[in-house]
């Protein structure tokens, strides 16, 4: 668990370059197309509403094919398909936006032809320019920090292994400092322990380093304040890595409140502009849906009531938020039945209390569209961890130790567990491991665009399911 941004910083200005030079390459050839087919560069009002929102697609569809991530090191051709990959997709989008809204006759199709040629051209291009200059800036030593980490034990080796890992920030571990005698001289991780912890300044000076990062145990802290003593009169940037390695955090950061500088530890990235984002995106997507789907939803019920004499909706007290309870609505797809008290039985594979009927719509995961409602109440969201019965949860808690966490946040229709099939039964402790496991991914992870993601996969792959049953 590295602490969250302070590797991340270093790749966000070479994130929103290739971002802003897409978008060039988007204006640009939109402009020589129209040259080359109409003899001027005067675009018409409808040639700009194109030009905006192909922009608008291509920041928004180019991330979900991870795009303005870091590609240092990685094979050219598979970054040349993923971007023709990408392109595709925007110009498809294009194409049925256009005839959704009957607007195709108002373009010229060789401009758009030449339009799409030019500007996949232009960002191969750019692309290629941006990967030289950066390749020819970190052989001068422009695209370079260099650290040295104060501690050689477990920490700073996994500090230095998460620096290796994340090789396109351009930090170089040029020196160790440690307190340990048998460690002076020797080489730790291929990196050479120079020194003391006493030493950092001489050693600091002596590679002209750009930071100083400090790798010891939270119990060592009169020698975290030795070394900060020892910085004093220097302009090093210092950094201190607290020993979190061992504990799974979510949101972890540094914040300041009332005054005082405080660590997150384990906090909702539900929080300000977080928070109505997220409201937003959850409210008008679910009306939405309950629109469109709303023929789809009588059907259902009408089928529900001729299969099988009950309710139409399942309602279960499930956990939401903060853990607080809610009532959750589904389709009901089992025959009425009474469970025992305080006990909730998970259904299975060819289990008999499913109707038949009830087994389609748990194939096809029909039986959670009511939940969409859930959503409008804003107890639930589109995506998030998905909710598990009150007497499930009581069990697990005991047994994975992170569980709980998994309602830092409002639990969702689909989530990233799901789509990457860890859904239906959980018959073993592993396997609900593993959704514990993809539950904190997203959460420690969340942003509208990963939202986007887990929805566009859901279509193609998140419904129909082997372990829905």
């Amino acid at each position: 668990m590295f602490p969250r941004g302070l590797l991340k910083q270093y790749s966000v200005t070479l994130s929103l370059i290739a971002r802003l030079l897409d978008v060039i390459a988007v204006i640009l050839a939109a402009f020589i197309a129209h040259v080359l087919r109409f003899g001027n560069g005067t675009l018409s009002a409808d040639y700009r509403v194109a030009i905006v929102l192909v922009v608008f697609l291509v920041l928004f569809i180019f991330p979900l094919f991870g795009l303005y991530h870091s590609w240092r090191g990685k094979s050219r051709i598979l970054h040349l398909r993923t971007l023709t990959s990408a392109w595709v997709t925007v110009i498809v989008s294009v194409i049925v936006i256009a005839f959704v809204t009957k607007t195709s006759a108002d373009y010229s199709r060789k401009w758009l032809l030449a339009w799409g040629g030019l500007t996949w051209l232009f960002m191969i291009v750019l692309r290629i320019l941006m990967g030289q200059i950066l390749r020819k800036m970190r052989e001068k030593g422009f695209n370079h920090k260099k650290i040295i980490i104060v501690g050689a034990g477990e920490l700073g080796r996994n500090v230095l292994n998460h620096v290796r890992e994340s090789y396109w920030t351009g930090l170089d571990v040029v020196a160790f400092l440690d307190d340990d005698k048998d460690l002076y001289h020797q080489y730790v991780e291929g990196v050479l322990v120079e020194g003391s912890v006493n030493d950092v300044e001489r050693i600091a000076k002596h590679h002209q380093v750009d930071e100083v990062w400090i790798a010891l145990p939270l119990a060592n802290e009169k020698r975290v304040y030795d070394v900060l003593q020892r910085l004093r009169h220097t302009t090093f940037v210092v950094r201190y890595v607290p020993d979190f390695f061992g504990y799974r955090l979510l949101m972890h950061k540094a914040t300041e409140i009332a005054g005082l500088a405080v660590l997150d530890l384990s906090v909702s990235p539900m929080t300000g502009i977080n928070r109505l984002v997220k409201a937003l995106e959850d409210r008008l997507i679910a009306l939405t849906i309950l629109v469109l789907i709303s023929p789809i939803m009588l059907l259902i019920a009408v089928g529900i009531k001729l299969t099988s004499p009950g309710p139409i909706i399942f309602r279960q007290l499930r956990h939401g938020w903060d853990g607080k309870p809610i009532e959750v609505y589904k389709f009901r797809t089992m025959h009425v039945h009474q469970e025992d008290p305080g006990c909730v039985t998970q259904a299975r594979k060819e289990d008999p209390r499913v109707t038949r009927f009830g087994r389609f719509l748990r194939k096809t995961s029909l039986d959670e569209l009511p939940q969409f409602f859930n959503v409008l109440q804003g107890h639930m969201s589109i995506v998030g961890p998905r909710p598990h019965a009150v007497e499930h949860n009581e069990f697990y808690k005991d047994q994975i130790d992170d569980y709980m966490k998994r309602h830092k946040v409002k639990p969702g229709i689909t989530g990233w567990a799901q789509i990457n099939g860890w859904r239906g039964e959980t018959d073993t402790l592993d396997k609900m491991k593993k959704r514990v496991e993809y539950d904190l991914y997203y959460i420690d992870n969340w942003s509208l665009w990963f939202d986007l993601k887990i929805i566009l996969l859901t279509i193609f792959k998140g419904f129909i399911n082997k372990n829905a049953y």
